[in-house]
């Protein structure tokens, strides 16, 4: 029975340790936490809590001994701390992504783990799912040829998540680009196995902020005491009236998204240039909705386009030089397109000592440092050059 400490236990975190233990039951359970929220830890783990040690410090907790592996699931800015406080322990690691918000930190937690990031699963799902995968054998097949040109898009259909609670603090979470397009560059390089060199970006905020279509509205304005309730899309009202997103009118906490302290840029594109001169196309926005949902890419090769979508869960393959297109129904079942339980099963594999991380700290390292790039593009409105090695510095 491998013993489980998670530091920081948000709602995340503690979904992928349940869906560890619901595939595994036998082999794993939670043995200590450190969290400074005891009653909302008890909460969630219900009768299994008086079994569970707690902490202040995670040096606490690796020091009470008897822990086989660690999971850090604190908010975004806390990361890396943390993952640099466990790791003197040697213990496999599951990290949230993103694995750092700023350079200072991702340089740190690189030589922290410099040769170790094959016993660390970072949070990356969408690698791992069967639309990444079955791309990826497509490719390696060579019945296509190499991939010439990607583009990849992301359309969030729950967007207001990002501004109308915690997410919405850009000091905690250093913007959307680290929230969202490390997931999707990390697939990108996944899938056409090059090395990105160079990344040119813009970012906006178009809707949200006091600047959007229903502002400005005060810092720190509730939904609950909100005077726009019948014209806002966004108020309870109009969740439950406009979008049938709730059974009732709920009230609810919820902070408005177009004040003046919802600072999370609302659209993002970014052209990443490879190796080869391949280059790849990404643009992410957090104010569509309903069917508008798309997440996904298209790989173009001289011998055919291979096109897939979260969404859907379909596949479109086309060849180019033969009568005959195909599409697949891929059974992405589970959270994140299925990429959920196979993170969990690398992380077991891990502990048990029979494989490396399918999702390792080289990969949460290299999409953060793209995503910071992309970032400083974005502000500068100059082409940023993509190199690990800047880490070593």
């Amino acid at each position: 029975m491998f013993k489980i400490g998670i530091v920081g236990c948000g709602n995340r975190i503690t979904g992928v340790f349940k869906l560890l233990r619901r595939l595994y039951p036998e082999d794993v359970k939670i043995a200590a936490v450190t969290d400074i929220r005891k009653e909302a830890v008890e909460e969630k783990f219900g009768d299994e809590a008086s079994e569970i040690a707690y902490f202040e410090k995670p040096e606490d907790m690796l020091d009470a001994g008897g822990l086989d592996g660690v999971m850090v699931g604190t908010r975004c800015s806390l990361h890396t701390e943390m993952a640099c406080r466990v790791e003197p322990a040697g213990l496999p690691l599951f990290l949230e992504k993103p694995v750092a918000t700023n350079m200072k930190d991702l340089a740190r937690l690189h030589k922290a783990y410099k040769g170790k990031y094959d016993r660390v699963v970072v949070g990356f799902p969408l690698r791992l799912t069967p639309h990444v995968l079955v791309a990826r054998q497509m490719i390696d097949s060579g019945q296509f040829g190499p991939v010439a040109h990607v583009q990849a898009v992301n359309n969030v259909t729950y967007g207001d998540t990002y501004y109308m609670n915690w997410y919405r603090d850009h000091d905690e979470t250093a913007g959307q680009w680290l929230q969202k397009a490390t997931h999707d560059l990390d697939y990108i390089n996944t899938i056409v196995q090059q090395r990105p060199v160079r990344v040119a970006a813009m970012h906006s905020q178009q809707v949200y902020g006091p600047s959007g279509v229903h502002g400005p509205m005060p810092a720190g304005q509730e939904c609950n005491t909100c005077p726009k309730q019948a014209e806002c899309p966004e108020s309870p009202f109009n969740r439950f009236y406009m979008r049938g997103l709730t059974d009732k009118v709920e009230k609810n906490t919820r902070r408005c998204a177009f004040a003046p302290d919802a600072l999370n840029e609302d659209n993002g594109s970014c052209l990443v240039e490879y190796e080869s001169g391949l280059h790849a196309c990404y643009t992410q926005n957090f104010f569509a909705r309903r069917d508008a949902g798309e997440r996904g890419a298209t790989m173009i090769c001289y011998g055919g386009t291979i096109k897939f979508d979260w969404y859907s869960n379909k596949m479109k393959v086309v060849h180019h030089h033969r009568d005959r297109t195909e599409e697949v129904n891929l059974a992405g079942r589970g959270g994140h397109g299925g990429g959920d339980k196979e993170l969990v099963k690398s992380y077991l594999e891990i502990m048990r000592g029979e494989a490396p991380s399918r999702s390792g700290l080289d990969a949460g390292i290299l999409s953060a440092l793209m995503c910071l790039k992309a970032k400083e593009s974005g502000d500068t409105h100059q082409f940023r050059d993509i190199d690990v090695k800047e880490l070593d510095a």
